[in-house]
């Protein structure tokens, strides 16, 4: 019998299965539950096993979902306007969006010059949590001018709104002016994304232009993080 403590012992057995594929990048590991029953230890013992792999930078807990294995982080080039979807694609990882609120309002005065419209004016509002798998990393709040996109869906917007204004739509987008700023997570980015509310995210403000100089949309989105990085490019112009 081996003399290495039984959370140690757990701990190996997950990641022999990480390691030989059997559980692969995004997977949700076995519940607590299932893993107590598994190796017949406490729940203290199970928590401990999955702390140290959590340490190890091997598996990540999600608060009110479970623990799963590490991915590589999603690397965001904000010169390049590239849909959630579009970026994941090419990698063949599973994505979904989760659209919590689809509603039609009226702009008030702030928003109204966000969206270069008249006060009063009718916008989408959305708000969408995306996934990777079965993980939360961002939350997203957009709006879109309701003249711009009379058609548009809740199922659009389950997928990517880029491929609805570029491929359905018709429209040519120039441009994205991008803002990163740090903040500390508000309760409902904290309950949507499963993170600790003492931890910083970063905030993405965004506004999107068509080719004719038009705001196609406004947008705040919260990333996790742990899961995104970011890649500025400076140019010395000549």
């Amino acid at each position: 019998m081996s003399s290495k403590p039984m959370y140690r012992q757990i701990a190996d057995a997950l990641r022999e299965q990480i390691q030989c594929g059997a559980l692969k990048a995004g997977d949700a590991l076995p519940t607590e539950s299932a893993l107590q029953e598994q190796f017949g230890v406490s729940r203290v013992t199970v928590r401990q096993a999955l702390k140290q792999l959590t340490e190890q930078s091997i598996i990540e807990s999600i608060q009110g979902s479970g623990s799963y294995v590490k991915e590589e982080r999603v690397n965001y080039d904000i010169y390049q306007l590239t849909s959630f979807y579009e970026k994941l694609a090419d990698r063949h990882v599973e994505t979904h969006s989760d659209v919590r609120v689809f509603e039609v309002i009226a702009a008030d005065t702030a928003l109204a010059e966000k969206l270069q419209i008249a006060p009063g004016d009718k916008s989408w509002h959305v708000k969408r949590v995306r996934f990777i798998k079965q993980k939360p990393v961002t939350l997203e709040e957009t709006w879109m001018p309701l003249t711009l996109f009379p058609d548009l869906t809740w199922e659009v917007m389950e997928n990517s709104k880029y491929h609805f204004i570029e491929q359905v739509k018709k429209m040519v987008i120039d441009r994205s002016e991008q803002e990163l700023v740090p903040v500390m997570p508000s309760a409902e980015v904290v309950a949507a994304l499963g993170i600790e509310a003492t931890k910083p995210i970063l905030e993405k403000i965004s506004r999107g232009y068509l080719s004719d100089g038009r705001v196609f949309e406004y947008s705040r989105n919260a990333f996790k993080s742990d899961d995104y990085k970011f890649t500025l490019v400076a140019k010395r112009r000549h």
